[in-house]
């Protein structure tokens, strides 16, 4: 049996620009894992199946993908502990890990390719540390940022999400990326600390008070991650960030977290 841990993520920044011509959206996104995980279980098998987990399609595909290249099956067992549809890529993550451990003897460009086919999000999770997505959100830059700090993670109560095609689809502020761009990779430039990422700028995609909230909580920095739901702040000491979890918990589910660099 091969198991692994599949990392939840963070948009630290998410810039949206125009549509390309292969009709997804030119993005400039800060990725970064965090240390809420799902649980990923595989064991040879005469057909790919997946259990644990009723909604998944990822895994699935994952798994075909690889069967097409190695001729092999698998079971694939899921454990859920990331939230579904809350922005923090999930499904990806568990796709990715899949794609890991059973495609472990093909060449890591080939990985690559199969996981560029099945999201956006998915080349990602097969890199460690942060990274910076730009293009359609595929290509892949490592970033130097500090990890020495603490994740307060919300997922309100209250929450009303679209689906996140049906997000991007809405999203219509298609001037001033490149400046934005241009404003973005000049504040990663200038990161030492982590309270300097609270220059780095704002979703473009989505807001939420909640993100006000946690800053007057002291967070320095605070926003929704990816297409939401899911909202983040960020504390430099521990106590705050745990002090800030017990008085958000009436508004939602809260996890204090911290940045993870592998799965």
């Amino acid at each position: 049996m091969k198991r692994a841990s599949a990392s939840a993520k963070i948009n630290l920044a998410l810039l949206v620009g125009p549509t390309r011509a292969d009709g997804l959206h030119e993005v400039a996104t800060v990725l970064q894992r965090i240390d809420l995980a799902d649980r990923v279980e595989l064991e040879p098998a005469d057909a790919n199946r997946v259990t644990g987990f009723a909604d998944d399609t990822l895994v699935a595909r994952a798994l075909e993908k690889v069967s097409a290249e190695t001729q092999e099956h698998w079971r694939a067992r899921i454990e859920k502990r990331i939230p579904v549809a809350a922005g923090l890529g999930g499904g990806s993550s568990d796709a990715a890990t899949a794609l890991a451990l059973a495609g472990n003897a093909l060449h890591r460009d080939r990985l690559h390719a199969l996981a560029s086919e099945l999201g956006a999000d998915v080349p990602f999770f097969l890199e460690s540390g942060p990274q910076l997505a730009t293009g359609n959100g595929r290509e892949l830059q490592p970033l130097e940022l500090p990890q020495d700090f603490w994740i307060v993670l919300i997922l309100p109560d209250d929450r009303r999400k679209e689906s996140t095609a049906a997000v991007y689809a809405s999203f219509d502020r298609i001037n001033g990326f490149a400046e934005r761009r241009t404003q973005l990779l000049a504040a990663l430039k200038d990161v030492r600390r982590p309270v300097d990422l609270a220059a780095l700028p704002p979703n473009d995609l989505v807001s939420s008070p909640l993100a006000d909230d946690l800053r007057a909580h002291g967070a320095f920095r605070a926003d929704v991650s990816g297409a939401g739901p899911a909202v983040y702040g960020l504390f430099v000491h521990e106590r705050d960030a745990r002090a800030t979890a017990a008085a958000f918990r009436r508004r939602g589910r809260v996890w204090v977290t911290a940045p993870a660099w592998y799965g």
